[in-house]
């Protein structure tokens, strides 16, 4: 896969993303499967890892946490 911000090659690797959620809770998710530019270090997730992160994020919600670490491949 091509980089769709610099053009460059991508490589698998592993991501860690934090997303604060509309209850004021950071959520950090861990270990999210990516591909990554060798050049810029843009990261790009498939669509299904997408809607693994949104279904974990709308999980996390409805807990009331100020500070939430979650594992993508336990909680995928």
């Amino acid at each position: 896969m091509k980089c769709m911000k610099c053009g460059r090659e991508t490589f698998e690797s592993r991501n860690t993303e934090a997303i604060e959620l509309e209850n004021g809770c950071l959520l950090v998710i861990r270990n999210i499967p990516c591909m990554k530019c060798s050049e810029c270090d843009e990261v790009f997730y498939t669509g299904d890892v997408v809607e693994q992160i949104e279904q974990i994020a709308a999980a996390a919600k409805t807990l009331t946490q100020e500070l939430m670490v979650v594992n993508y491949s336990t909680a995928a």
